[in-house]
């Protein structure tokens, strides 16, 4: 029988006792290296082995031990924990875009061999029997630096504070990388990971609770909404999450325009290259539709407009959707306008479209009042001369035998305008409309509602209009 060879040994102190033999070298694929001891005093007990160099591949290396009191047993580790969000994510080397700390302390992990798997966090000391060495890098700050795309690629200005990733460079062919670890307690298993990885071709991860941004690039098509105030229009809101999920690039923005510049304004946005459309809210309506190189019937009856498109001639066709839009909220709210008394106040631009739908709709009568003589006999006649006998002008609206009554009048958009008309006047059952957006709830809605009457709010008149915008912009995905 062959007889196993001996290791070399180490020198010995006088007086200390046998020497110990030097730990061999250990087997590729056996575990974790053993800690170094440093030297004993004299005659406090065999001296601890030397651990061998460990084998890429191996296992995570541990951290070194410190000198270590007599017959104390086990040596101890004297490395801090790392400080959460500095030390453990702090690149090294030339390529840091961090100042050098001069208290920072060098990596201790070894680099990754090709084809071994993911990369393994940095662990930290841990005590004696507690179990497996543990992350230390700090958890990715939820909705910044965990969603973050990174690189040339990412949509997002690069953020002054932002932490660089502490993940190792992934082997081609390894799989998917592992999300960084978050901090775990000694002795409780298994680092757990912080993110759950994203699909291939799922794009960037979106922070949760948070708004979704519009990202605008050189090739972004532009649409504009003119009115005086802008404060209060609600078109952006819909229009731009509409733009995100069909994949358009283009974006709404609101343009403050007062009337004695709207022409100069509508004249230098018609030669704008990359805008498509305009929409146009109060007080705007009747004049912008003027600026249109054509016009639909519906603008041609009313006299007013909402909505302007470039046309791949490079004119301008004026559209107003107000009126359909209006309808279909009611109809969409149960409010059937078929065969109904209506009495609108206001004969302006919406009011108008408004006035035009109605009769559209078939109600059995249209009264309209406005407190502006000739825009109101004007609209009414060009009313009638498409729905003989069923609309008329008045000084004052015929509230007590109205099934539905509509503010079509800027009063409702200050806390101080006075009502546009009475609700008490109403008849009990009888709908009030009004066209004000925001306020969401008027005072006129308010006071209607205190005295039993159903209400129909100004936001579903915009509503009802999306799907016409759609199709008169030509809105589709790509």
């Amino acid at each position: 029988m062959t007889a196993t060879p001996h290791p070399p040994t180490t020198p010995q102190p006088p007086g200390t006792g046998a020497p110990q033999p030097t730990a061999t070298s250990q087997p590729s694929g056996t575990g974790a290296s053993q800690p170094t001891a440093t030297s004993q005093p004299s005659g406090t007990g065999a001296s601890q082995p030397t651990a061998a160099p460990q084998p890429s591949g191996t296992g995570t290396p541990q951290p070194t031990a410190t000198s270590q009191p007599s017959g104390t047993g086990t040596p101890q580790p004297t490395a801090a924990p790392p400080l959460p969000g500095i030390d453990a994510v702090q690149p090294s080397g030339a390529d840091s875009p961090w100042p050098a700390r001069a208290d920072a302390r060098p990596s201790t992990a070894t680099s990754q061999p090709s084809g071994t798997g993911a990369p393994q966090p940095t662990a930290t000391s841990q005590p004696s029997g507690t179990g497996a060495p543990q992350p230390t890098a700090a958890p990715p700050l939820p909705g910044i630096d965990a969603v973050q795309p990174s690189g040339a690629d990412s949509p997002w200005p690069a953020r002054a504070d932002a932490r660089p990733p502490t993940a190792a460079p992934h082997p081609p062919g390894t799989g998917t990388p592992q999300p960084t670890a978050a901090p775990q307690p000694s002795g409780t298993g298994a680092p757990q990971p912080t993110a759950a990885p994203q699909p291939p071709g799922t794009g960037a991860a979106q922070p949760s609770g948070v708004p979704q941004q519009t990202l605008v690039s050189g090739t972004t098509r532009l649409y504009a909404v003119l009115g005086d105030p802008v404060g209060q229009v609600q078109s952006p809101g819909l229009l731009n999450p509409l733009f995100a999920r069909l994949g358009i690039d283009a974006v709404l923005v609101p343009v403050h325009v007062r009337a004695a510049d709207l022409e100069t304004v509508v004249r230098g946005l018609q030669r704008v290259g990359n805008l498509d459309g305009l929409f146009v809210t109060v007080p705007h309506k009747t004049a912008t539709a003027l600026l249109a190189d054509r016009r639909s019937r519906t603008v041609e009856i009313t006299g007013s407009a909402n909505a302007l498109r470039r046309e791949p001639d490079g004119t301008w066709l004026a559209e107003n959707f107000d009126g359909s839009g209006f309808v279909a909220g009611l109809v969409r709210a149960g409010h059937e306008p078929k065969g109904a008394r209506v009495a609108l106040v206001g004969a302006g631009g919406a009011g108008s479209a408004i006035a035009a739908a109605l009769l559209d709709a078939d109600v059995d009568r249209l009264t309209i009042t406005d407190p502006d003589t000739p825009r109101l006999t004007a609209l009414v006649d060009r009313l009638a001369a498409h729905w003989p006998g069923r609309v008329r002008a008045a000084g004052r609206p015929p509230l007590a035998d109205s099934d539905l009554a509509v503010n079509a009048t800027p009063l409702g958009l200050r806390p101080d305008d006075p009502l546009p008309f009475a609700p008490q006047a109403l008849p009990p059952g009888a709908v009030v409309a009004d066209i004000i957006m925001k306020p969401r709830d008027t005072r006129l809605l308010r006071e209607a509602a205190a005295h039993g009457l159903p209400v129909h709010h100004g936001r579903h008149m915009l509503t009802g209009q999306i799907d016409s915008y759609r199709a008169f912009f030509g809105l589709h995905a790509p």
